[in-house]
């Protein structure tokens, strides 16, 4: 299986969908952390969410979508970057996700994960333009009702989605309808037929038979797979900005204590360490250097 996003359209019915499915990119996230088992499925379900929502986007820039609580996971962050080149019809994605989680956790809903929980979708068009951030309470059994009934509260477009983790592979399938004048019954048939995909079908069956099995019977236009690939955005510049953000006198006495101030990525979990000479160096550069990142 290749990390892929599938497009499809029905075009009498106007619903859209989208089927991605994850390996190398799911692996990548899953590299450097020792997540348990119930982090895994939530932070892979949210890989999948981004990707699919990403794809609805028609610019540039990024969507992240994030999760807090005061539950025994306190924290998912993933994001989702499409990349529009000149000469490309379709976007590629990138993406990369992380989580924060405290003591044992065992099988059960976003309510015994994530406690009294917060959704935050965050859509920056990423050409100056200002971000748009919707957050709701975290409500329902999963990740894909809550989503879901973000989507049909705050964009009035009613979506289903479907997500599914496992060890080695992370998959969703999601359907929205679109504005118009398609009929009740079409969107609530293709749901009905969307419905009865299992997830042994969505991680381990290529996206043609699983869109051949659920929709044979439809008139759909499938575009061409787009890729998908696991990247993370830090950068010892960035992170040297992050150290600008705190000012000269707090970061050098944390030199002057420690001998060097680290910093961390907590998406791929790579460290950088500046000394007092580079600490220096950040200061008195006059470049600007755009981004940041946790600092430990």
């Amino acid at each position: 299986m290749s990390d892929t996003l599938q497009r499809f359209l029905f075009e009498q019915s106007h619903v859209r969908g989208e089927l991605v499915q994850l390996e190398a990119s799911w692996c990548a996230t899953l590299e450097h952390h020792d997540y348990p088992e119930p982090v895994r499925q939530m932070l892979g379900q949210a890989l999948v969410a981004a990707t699919l929502l990403a794809a609805t986007m028609k610019f540039n820039g990024s969507i992240t979508l994030q999760v807090r609580g005061d539950g025994p996971i306190s924290l998912l962050v993933v994001d989702c970057s499409p990349q529009r080149q000149p000469d490309a019809e379709l976007p590629s994605y990138q993406v990369r996700g992380m989580a924060t989680w405290e003591g044992e956790l065992s099988p059960g809903n976003l309510r015994s994960y994530f406690g009294n929980g917060q959704l935050a979708i965050t859509i920056d068009p990423g050409t100056g333009s200002k971000r748009y951030q919707g957050i709701v309470a975290l409500d329902g059994e999963s990740l894909a009702d809550a989503i879901d009934d973000y989507l049909e509260r705050s964009e009035q477009l009613p979506t289903r989605m479907w997500l599914a983790v496992d060890g080695e592979r992370a998959a969703g399938l999601l359907l929205q309808r679109l504005p118009g004048q398609g009929a009740d019954e079409d969107w609530q048939r293709l749901s009905m037929l969307a419905g009865t995909i299992r997830d042994t079908e969505l991680l381990g069956l290529p996206s043609e038979q699983i869109l051949h099995r659920l929709f044979h019977e439809e008139d759909r236009r499938l575009y061409p797979p787009q890729p998908v690939a696991f990247h993370c955005h830090c950068s010892r510049e960035r992170l040297a900005n992050a150290l600008r953000s705190i000012g000269h006198a707090e970061v050098m006495d944390i030199v002057h204590e420690q001998g060097r101030v680290e910093a961390h990525c907590q998406f791929c979990n790579r460290r950088y360490e500046f000394d007092a000479v580079d600490a220096e160096q950040i200061f008195a550069s006059e470049l600007p250097v755009k981004g940041s990142d946790q600092l430990h």
